[in-house]
């Protein structure tokens, strides 16, 4: 009896694992879920525990061993979606950005999509000028520690906050100055939504950056925001398409397509390589389910997708769940007593330090700060001027680096000082978001072109997002590449991967059109041999085409078949 109640609890144990999911103020949740449950299962429980209703613009994200990242499928077996051993850590993000967050009904979820652009504002997704910057720092000293009080905030106390991947004294200054004249008597409330408001003006609002390459082997960083499809290069946005415009998206191997429809029909493809075919894929997904979430009014229009138009090639893909307007209408049905929420505050955060107390964290020496004045939102500005010029055409990486030179920066509108060479590398941009345990815990030093730049208590990268040192020389496969390995090495690879693709094609093709003749001649054989009464085959046979067809080529070919197997069974009988 003993015995088979220990071989049950073992089999028990068997069929169930644990999985900790790190929530978006940097808290875990952890549980025991069945080996067979489904990611909407572990969803919901998170919603549950969150008492989030509007629940649809998040979703859960994991990295795989290979370090690539993936969005959980709910309609998938989680264990079968995980390539390695339980227990599984995951993250819980915002998918969807709301395209009016400040409109959301719920406060709970405003303060969560609040949580995931602060998030953005200090890894360097969300890119706006000085001015913008201030403000939206200023908001989130409001949400976090409240108005202005000089016993408890001394003078600098600004500077114990990181807002930002960097930022200058000035900057700082001037963060101080709104927190203490402007945003007196905010709530935290008042506060968050301001920011939310003021966050989705900027171009970069919704940005998830997946790195690529483009015909020209520049580094670019594709990205899926709630108006459109964006390519981003050096500080520079130089692509940004519509979802109305956007016909199709395509991917095979490295390669990513995306087919557009402009003003006056005109129609453009722009094709981009990403480090590995498992990033290609990823970046075709969530291509695949932004496009269906933003672009379509009904969730029953969702169609299967595929990743290519040719036979017995590429994959499908389908996205599940409502689309925007239908989660909107949803929304304003949701009739309850706002939950309380409980606010992270003043909480030690290892992902964003913007909540912690301690030195600032600076990428540039302190002994050249005051001369260089360094500001990565000062040294954006053009992506924001940018926002309604934007050229449908690639720009060369060494145009999308240029700094405003010294007299630029001294007459600007916000006064800022010199900008040195040390201008906002799109490496920055990347989403390292804390997936491993405590203990895989390590600090990252990174390079933003040529200035090391020290982030204590960061956590190791997404995958699929490379390092500052990667992004600069990442090869066709996705490899940092020196200038030793030569143009010889990448010509030779490039042309054995054409090679290789156009025999594939050939071959696709053959077996496409074997198959193809194989299926007639079934279809064949049954007309004419089988004595199958169906109404479509009878009319068929009835036909005098068919007819005719039957009695002058495929009788005396059927013969002629006939004759040379006995001929062959002869000579085999003989032997």
């Amino acid at each position: 009896m003993l015995s088979r109640l220990m071989s049950g609890s073992i089999r028990n144990l068997d069929r169930e694992y644990n999985c900790t999911v790190r929530l978006l103020d940097d808290t875990e949740y952890t549980c025991t879920i069945q080996r067979d449950a489904k990611g909407q299962y572990l969803f919901d429980l998170i919603c549950h525990h969150l008492n989030l209703l509007e629940k649809d613009y998040f979703g859960i994200r994991y990295v795989d061993p290979d370090k690539q990242r993936h969005w959980l499928e709910f309609t998938k077996s989680i264990s079968k979606q995980m390539k390695s051993q339980p227990p599984f850590t995951m993250c819980l993000r915002v998918k969807f950005y709301p395209p009016d967050p400040a409109a959301l009904k719920e406060e709970i979820t405003r303060y969560l999509v609040f949580l995931q652009i602060k998030r953005d504002l200090y890894h360097g997704r969300l890119l706006c000028k000085t001015s913008d910057a201030a403000m939206l720092a200023a908001y989130i000293l409001q949400a976090e520690i409240g108005d202005y009080d000089p016993g408890k905030h001394p003078e600098g106390y600004s500077s114990k906050f990181q807002f930002f991947p960097k930022h200058s004294e000035k900057l700082e200054r001037r963060i101080a100055e709104i927190h203490k004249t402007e945003l007196i008597g905010q709530s935290p409330e008042t506060s968050e939504r301001n920011f939310l408001q003021k966050a989705q003006m900027l171009e970069t609002y919704g940005v998830d950056p997946h790195p690529c390459k483009d015909v020209s082997g520049n580094p670019a960083f594709l990205a899926f925001t709630p108006f459109g499809f964006v390519v981003l290069q050096g500080n520079r946005r130089v692509h940004f398409l519509k979802w109305s415009e956007v016909t199709k998206l395509k991917f095979e191997g490295k390669t990513f397509h995306i087919y557009a429809n402009q003003k006056e029909d005109k129609k453009i493809i722009l094709t981009y390589f990403a480090p590995t075919p498992e990033a290609c894929k990823h970046l075709w997904k969530c291509g695949v389910e932004n496009q269906a979430f933003y672009k379509l009014e009904k969730s029953s229009q969702v169609r299967t997708v595929s990743s290519s138009n040719l036979f017995f090639k590429g994959s499908r893909f389908r996205y599940s769940g409502r689309v925007a307007k239908e989660v909107m209408e949803q929304s304003a049905k949701i009739k309850r007593d706002p939950p309380e929420i409980h606010r992270a505050g003043l909480v030690p955060s290892r992902s964003c330090p913007s909540i912690t107390h301690g030195p600032r964290l600076s990428s540039v020496p302190r002994t050249r700060r005051r001369a260089v004045h360094i500001s990565i939102m000062e040294g954006l500005e053009s992506l924001r001027d940018s926002a309604h010029s934007t050229p449908v055409r690639s720009v060369s990486h060494g145009e999308s680096f240029i700094p405003r030179s010294r007299s630029q920066a001294t007459d600007a509108s916000d006064g800022a000082a010199v900008i040195s060479d040390e201008t906002y590398s799109p490496s920055d941009s990347v989403l390292p978001t804390p997936v491993a345990d405590h203990s895989l815990e390590l600090a990252v030093s990174r390079q933003i072109n040529g200035a090391p730049c020290s982030i204590e208590e960061e956590i190791e990268p997404e995958a699929g997002t490379p390092s500052a040192g990667e992004a600069g020389d990442l090869g066709a496969d996705g490899r940092a590449s020196g200038p030793a390995a030569g143009s010889g090495g990448a010509t030779a690879l490039s042309e054995a991967e054409q090679v290789n693709k156009f025999v594939l094609s050939v071959l696709r093709l053959l077996l496409v059109t074997i198959g193809l003749l194989f299926v007639l001649l079934l279809l064949l054989i049954i007309l004419t041999e089988s004595d199958l009464d169906v109404a479509f085959l009878r009319d068929i046979r009835q036909t005098p085409e068919f007819e005719q067809f039957h009695y002058e080529y495929f009788c005396p070919l059927r013969r002629w078949f006939a004759c040379k197997l006995r001929w062959v069974g002869g000579l085999l009988i003989n032997k």
